[in-house]
């Protein structure tokens, strides 16, 4: 399924593209879904899925709190972390567990189960739909057996960027 800012449905991190109107696109599609389900996103958990949005990298909880610092926004840890909190459990960002990192969604409110590829130099990451990878997860479990509750699939490398830049 395409994602509501990117239509063709490519991981946007390694692509150039109009940065400002993913950031925009996505956080309106966030609204939206809170609105729908009647969540609260407060101006700070705002901020901080903006502050995801605006990079197509990871960010760990102390990223985040030194953003909102700058800014002059409370810079508390458990601001930030209840915040991230928020945006996981709603799906509107997702934990990158190797690195202890977050990303924002790349389709929030959808139900997916994505791929991340996050580049090892840069720390860009791209979230992939890949269905077939989920599918091939999900007939593997069911062979034994197993009821896939939740799945966190990422692949380091280099993204095109990093890879061109090593070649030379």
């Amino acid at each position: 399924m395409p994602s509501k800012s990117d239509p063709d449905n490519k991981p946007v991190a390694f692509d150039s593209h109009d940065h400002r109107r993913c950031v925009q696109t996505a956080a309106a599609d966030v609204e939206a879904v809170c609105a729908d389900q009647n969540l609260r996103l407060t101006p700070i958990r705002r901020r901080v899925l903006e502050i995801l949005l605006e990079e197509h990298r990871a960010l760990g909880a102390y990223d985040v709190l030194a953003r909102l610092s700058a800014e002059g926004q409370p810079a508390h840890p458990p601001v930030a972390y209840r915040a991230l909190e928020f945006l996981v459990n709603h799906g509107f960002a997702h934990k990158l567990e190797r690195m202890n990192a977050f990303v924002a969604c790349a389709q929030p409110g959808e139900d997916h189960r994505p791929v991340f590829l996050i580049c090892s130099a840069c720390n860009a990451v791209a979230e992939d739909a890949a269905a077939g990878v989920g599918a091939a997860l999900g007939q593997a479990a069911g062979a034994v057996g197993f009821a896939i509750a939740s799945t966190a699939i990422e692949a380091e490398g280099l993204c095109p960027g990093c890879r061109g830049n090593a070649a030379v």
